[in-house]
Parts: structure tokens; sequence; C-alpha cells
């Protein structure tokens, strides 16, 4: 009788610890699971710097820096790709990255770039642009079909060649914006520059890598809204409106 009591207590205790036991595994954040796993299997050893829950059940987003992957739930597969919500219409991944790459206008250091306006100027775009960037050049004449809007270049010299020695000498010139505009739109070259001069220019880069602009033209909206690449007339127009300055 003794010997079956403790059998019966000793599989009443085990029955219970194994729930108890599953129980705290499962309280072990998904996310904790997720990065541990990830981490252990990526050989570049990059950081991730977030986990959520992606908006298709099952699937978990994975940030590393400002670009987005999705993995299962015990971090075994690592997707790159978007996600199309094909009601909506809507391109899921990438108003995830635009939130992401999102630049407070506000913080920009405008004394940094250079400005110029067509009539009132009431709406406002920032535009990181090296002078021998060929989309830049063909943005830029696509902006003077743009109304009452002031925009300020950050001139970025990263395409190598004299585009260094180009931005600088357009800064420095006695009207910088016009000789952005003469260079950009209609090709004159910029005034040689004559003795040493200030430049925000070095400021302009490093304000660029902060914000992982890798290529020009880079666009900033009042609303944070960053678009690399060039638009067109039309595309700034309904980009502007978007972001409620129209």
């Amino acid at each position: 009788m003794k010997i079956k009591t403790a059998v019966l207590a000793a599989a009443t205790v085990a029955a219970l610890a194994t729930p108890l036991a599953l129980t705290a595994v499962a309280q072990v954040p998904q996310e904790t699971v997720i990065r541990k796993a990830i981490t252990e299997r990526l050989s570049s050893g990059a950081k991730i710097d977030e986990v959520n829950k992606a908006p298709v059940p099952g699937l978990f987003e994975v940030r590393i820096g400002n670009d987005v992957f999705y993995t299962d739930a015990e971090g075994a597969y690592l997707i790159r790709g978007e996600i199309l919500d094909l009601k909506t219409k809507r391109n899921l991944t990438e108003e995830r990255l635009n939130k992401l790459n999102a630049i407070d206008f506000a913080s920009l250091p405008l004394k940094d770039a250079l400005v110029w306006k067509t009539g009132t100027g009431a709406r406002r775009i920032a535009v990181f642009a090296d002078p021998n960037c060929g989309y830049c050049k063909r943005f830029e004449k696509e902006l003077s079909n743009a109304k009452d809007l002031t925009v300020y270049t950050f001139l970025i010299p990263i395409l190598g060649g004299d585009s260094p020695e180009k931005a600088n000498a357009i800064w420095c010139a006695k009207d910088s914006s016009v000789a952005w505009r003469n260079w950009m739109v209609d090709g004159v070259q910029p005034p040689k520059l004559l003795g040493a001069c200030a430049s925000p220019i070095e400021r302009n880069v490093e304000l660029s890598r902060k914000h992982r602009v890798n290529g020009t033209p880079a666009i900033v909206f009042e609303d944070g809204t960053r678009v690399p690449g060039m638009l067109t007339a039309p595309q700034l127009e309904k980009q502007l409106a978007g972001s409620g300055k129209s």
C-alpha cells in the first residue's frame, strides 16, 4: 500500500509539474526566440533592432537598420519581399519603410541648404542632391513647373569625380542659388572658387549619412515623407497633396 501511495504521489507531482514547465517555456517572449534564432543563424552578425508582429498572421517583422524582413515564429526563415494588401491595394511594406525613413523636416539645418522658390513659396521640400547627378538635373527642371514652392537643397557630393569641387564652388558663389540653377538647368559651369570659403558640404554629407541617404536626389516633404529618386512635376504635385501641403 505504501508503495502504491508513493507511486501515485510521484505521478501526481509529475502531472502537475509538466504543464508548469510547458507554461514557463511558453512564457518566453516570441521576440526573444526570434532574435536568438536569427542571430545564431546569420553569419553576417547583423544587429536586429526590432521584432514585431507582421500584418499577416503567423509572420513577424524583423527590422535591421532601415531594412525590413519577415520571419516565422521560430526564426527559421528570413523573407525579403513586400506584403501587398490585395483588398485595399496597399503596399504595407512600403508604408512601413516610409515611416522608418521619415525625416523630421523641422529638425533639418536649413541654414546649410541652398534656397530658391516659385510664387509664394508656401509649400516646402528639401532635396539632397549631387551637382553631377543626372537625375538631380532632370528633377531641377521639373521643379521649375511647380507652383508656390520653396526648395531647400543640401549639396552632398557623393558621386566622386569633381563633385566636391563643384559643390563648394556653387556654395561659395556670390549668389549660390543662381549658380546652382544655372549649372543644373542650363549647364553653365559654376564660377571658380577663389580663396578660402566656409561651406557646409561636410556637414551635409554627415547629415545624409545620419538619415541613410544613399542616392540622389532624395526628396523630403514637410510631413516627413521621403522619396528616393526624381519625380515629374505631376508626381510632385500628387505627393505634395498627399502630405497635406497642396
